[in-house]
């Protein structure tokens, strides 16, 4: 995997084959954050990384400027390889914290704007995620979800969908709270 922009553009990053985990390509990786550019400044926005594996997307946001990152994971492994490669590269801005997600959200209160998730494909309950981020106010008025999943999983008939994009097997499902005139 590597850095697809910002100041570590290019540095490719190698995890360990020990690691439970499938990085998001960086096709889709860079299509995403051309999307994200788009609509947000990088180094005002508090990002919340779940289920980080190799922190493949916090290393993203890191390198763009952003300045908050939470990445939270339960495998002990994943988290001391972010908090190691986070070292390795000056990302002081990317907090490491491991535990299950669905335990973490129910106790977890911090607004974050963009949230990101890319559980394991197979896991059940994906739509609690979404139930509880939106139920709990962790995601800001102007911020966004993006849950990576199988392109078999449908998630446009939740509460807050706003859209889906497809890069090859990868799928992402953006959710939003709705717009209002002000």
């Amino acid at each position: 995997m590597r850095i697809v922009s910002g100041t570590h553009k290019s540095k490719r990053i190698t995890a360990p084959k020990n690691l439970p985990v499938r990085p998001t390509t960086d096709m889709a990786k860079e299509s995403l954050f051309n999307i994200l550019n788009n609509n947000y400044y990088f180094d005002e926005i508090r990002v919340l990384d779940l289920f980080s594996g190799t922190g493949n997307i916090s290393y993203e946001f890191a390198s763009r400027g952003t300045e908050q990152i939470l990445s939270v994971d339960q495998n002990f492994h994943c988290i001391r390889f972010i908090q190691q490669t986070a070292k390795e590269l000056g990302f002081d801005t990317i907090s490491t914290i491991k535990a299950d997600v669905f335990e973490f959200l129910e106790k977890h209160s911090q607004e974050h704007d963009i949230i990101f998730a890319d559980a394991p494909y197979e896991l059940e309950g994906l739509d609690k995620i979404v139930e509880t981020i939106f139920a709990k106010n962790i995601l800001s008025k102007d911020g966004v979800l993006i849950l990576e999943h199988a392109k078999e999983q449908d998630f446009s008939e939740l509460p807050f969908f706003a859209n889906k994009r497809r890069y090859g097997n990868v799928n992402f499902s953006f959710f939003e709270h709705p717009q209002t005139d002000e």
